[in-house]
């Protein structure tokens, strides 16, 4: 296919084409680069995509989904269920998974459901049977017995559980190992959002096991302590990082933060734009920007960041990705800055760098175009035009009704 554009944003800040193309071949990016130029190298017979006034950009990513919950009060009542996915929970994370590539998300991680349910709905998108963006799945998180979300079927008593259930999400296709350094709000009976689960030592037994695998860790972790013992430990990614100290305290450790930069190791925020613009109507814009510009502090101590939604959990709904971009403007960053985040920074922290993140010659033609110039207004990325997922273009639902 060949799509002609006005505005071409390669994905890197400053690194743009005007009156542009792209040439898709074998669902790779074949040539990219001026209009004229491209459509010269096509042959006659491409099926073509003209959109004058439209801007092309990689494919956004969302680095923290759960495809297996539903957003409502009770969100894991389908999930529950059954000890094995159901054909209708899986239908149910079929559709949640094509309301993402709506958004114009190509790629998202899920970060932990039961039965390896996204590893499944993962299968089945990579073999054509439906239609969905790139999937990393998780599985089981590792929990402490009663723990956070010990309901997942990830409950872990001693080192041999540990290692053992690290062994069994990756012979069941795991593209990451998550585990539960801290509590959570949504386990009742569990720890505390601002208490440790696991202890250093067992944290980092989780790291060499899934290490010989070839597998990344991403830590949950509220409290400033299982950040740091996240960190110590060596995981690759810590979710959501708050900083916690007590129900009421924080406790922002800058040592702790320069060590995740130099070790790079990223943070993903896990935001819903339900949340953030409760929080600023309700407490107002300074409680909000105290709270939520621990993100623009990592940034400036050169910390990684990934863009997340933690879509699934109450509230958090998978069809408004751009909310959670918003918030990132809110902060400061620069629209375009943004939108190297959601594309080049979260694919690099994600190890998919030679897969997508970017528009270049070699990578997955995991594309989006939309309406207008997103690096002046980021609202207009809910205007989307077209989605091309590993080269196969998407019919995008609701676009209009989302603008």
């Amino acid at each position: 296919m060949l799509i002609t554009v006005g505005e071409l944003l390669h994905g890197p800040v400053g690194e743009r084409t005007t009156d542009a193309a792209v040439l898709v071949r074998d669902g790779k990016i074949a040539a990219v680069g001026p209009r004229e130029a491209i459509v010269a190298r096509a042959p006659a017979s491409v099926a073509r995509w003209d959109f004058p006034g439209g801007t092309l950009l990689p494919g956004l990513i969302d680095g923290h989904v759960h495809l297996s919950f539903d957003a409502s009060a009770e969100p894991f009542t389908a999930l529950l269920a059954s000890e094995v996915p159901t054909p209708g929970l899986l239908s149910a994370m079929a559709g949640r998974a094509g309301q993402l590539l709506d958004c114009g998300v190509t790629t998202v991680r899920d970060l932990g459901d039961r039965g390896a349910a996204a590893i499944r709905l993962r299968e089945a998108i990579t073999a054509g049977r439906v239609r969905g963006p790139r999937i990393l799945a998780a599985g089981s998180p590792l929990t402490p017995p009663g723990g956070h979300c010990w309901f997942l079927g990830g409950e872990v008593a001693d080192e041999a559980q540990l290692r053992a259930l690290v062994r069994r999400n990756a012979e069941a296709g795991a593209d990451v190992i998550k585990v539960m350094a801290s509590g959570g709000h949504i386990t009742e009976g569990g720890a505390a959002m601002w208490e440790s689960q696991f202890t250093t030592e067992q944290l980092a037994m989780v790291v060499d096991e899934a290490h010989r695998f070839g597998l990344p860790v991403a830590a949950h972790a509220h409290s400033a302590a299982a950040v740091a013992s996240a960190v110590e430990a060596g995981v690759s990614t810590v979710e959501h990082c708050l900083w916690m100290d007590g129900p009421d305290g924080v406790d922002r450790r800058t040592a702790v933060a320069r060590s995740m930069a130099a070790r790079g190791i990223a943070v993903c925020g896990s935001l819903c734009g339900y949340d953030w613009r409760t929080k600023l109507a309700r407490d107002g814009e300074a409680a909000t920007r105290a709270f939520y510009d621990r993100l623009s502090w990592l940034d400036e101590l050169g910390v990684a960041l990934i863009t997340g939604t933690d879509a699934g959990i109450p509230q958090a709904v998978f069809d408004d990705y751009v909310s959670m971009l918003e918030l990132y403007a809110w902060l400061g960053f620069p629209a375009e800055r943004v939108i190297e985040l959601a594309t080049v920074s979260t694919a690099r922290a994600l190890g998919l760098s030679g897969t997508t993140g970017r528009v270049a010659p070699g990578l997955d033609a995991d594309l989006v175009v939309v309406d207008g110039d997103p690096r002046l207004d980021l609202s207009v990325l809910r205007a989307v035009r077209l989605v091309v997922a590993r080269g196969e273009p998407h019919a995008v639902r609701g676009a209009e009704e989302r603008a």
